[in-house]
């Protein structure tokens, strides 16, 4: 019986202690802006969310930003949004290069079909070609993209009679003239494919449709043009995720380069971003 009563007490101690480390852990994440769901849904229970408004995050502003390509009036920022016309195709980088990092970001599209992202790690060789005036290539830098893409952009490619198998519109993570091993599902297109296209000075390397390594997302979870989207991503030692409204869904590993420039992109159609916010990483 002493024996008994003796083990009924190691048991609860050692649930004590079990119970102290685990407060210990939520109070060190809640410390660098990680807070528990209040309510945990048993399809997702690794499911939490992001407080952006912690101490040890910063919001990017105007200052934090330099023109790349675009034109004068491309981009605007007013009280807390950051406009895009669309056009040209073209890119806003950041000040400051980026290696480990986690942000946020909220997207909106104001027209149907709108197509944007934005780029991780863009190299500063591929910065530097697109501000000469000599750019061989295309309008956007190599790096890995995080996509911004309407619901109608599918259709509009199938009344166009063009394939809709290569990408979806719930946040596509793929590299652009890098390399990335992405987390599955991965797009059904073949893996591996070079292209090589003139914008009017050469041959340029490209990725086409058949973009090798897209991560597809594995939830569905984006809200279509003239509503808000909330990405969350988190890109440490070559690795990226993606959250997507509060859900991780895509990414990718082995990324190369992981290193460079935060890139927001205009591609065509007007979007609004606002809430960018980073906190780097050791």
């Amino acid at each position: 019986m002493a024996n008994s009563i003796f083990k009924f007490s190691e048991v609860k101690i050692e649930m004590n202690v079990l119970k102290q480390k685990f407060k210990g852990i939520l109070a060190s994440l809640a410390a660098i802006g990680f807070s528990a769901c209040s309510q945990v849904q048993d399809e997702d229970l690794a499911r939490i969310s992001i407080d952006s408004q912690a101490d040890t995050w910063q919001e990017l502003s105007d200052k934090d930003f330099a023109q790349v390509n675009s034109s004068e009036d491309t981009w605007r920022w007013e009280d807390d949004l950051l406009y895009c016309s669309g056009l040209p195709v073209s890119v806003l980088r950041t000040v400051k290069t980026y290696t480990n990092f986690e942000m946020t970001i909220e997207w909106s599209h104001q027209e149907p079909g709108g197509n944007s992202g934005v780029f991780i790690w863009a190299s500063p060789d591929s910065i530097e070609r697109l501000t000469s005036s000599e750019n061989p290539g295309p309008p956007l830098p190599d790096g890995i993209e995080i996509q911004m893409l309407d619901h109608t952009f599918t259709d509009f490619a199938k009344a166009r009679g063009e394939p809709t198998d290569w990408f979806t519109t719930h946040g596509d993570v793929f590299p652009v003239r890098a390399k990335m091993t992405p987390f599955p599902p991965v797009s059904p297109v073949p893996n591996k494919r070079t292209i090589r296209k003139s914008f009017g000075k050469g041959l340029f390397e490209i990725v086409g449709r058949e973009t090798p390594g897209r991560s597809f997302p594995s939830k569905h979870l984006s809200k279509g043009h003239g509503e808000w989207n909330h990405y969350y991503i988190r890109a440490i030692n070559g690795e990226v995720r993606l959250w997507v409204n509060g859900q991780e869904v895509s990414g990718g590993t082995d990324c190369d380069p992981s290193t460079g420039y935060i890139c927001l992109e205009s591609e065509g159609s007007p979007i609004l971003f606002r809430k960018i916010r980073i906190r780097e990483l050791p």
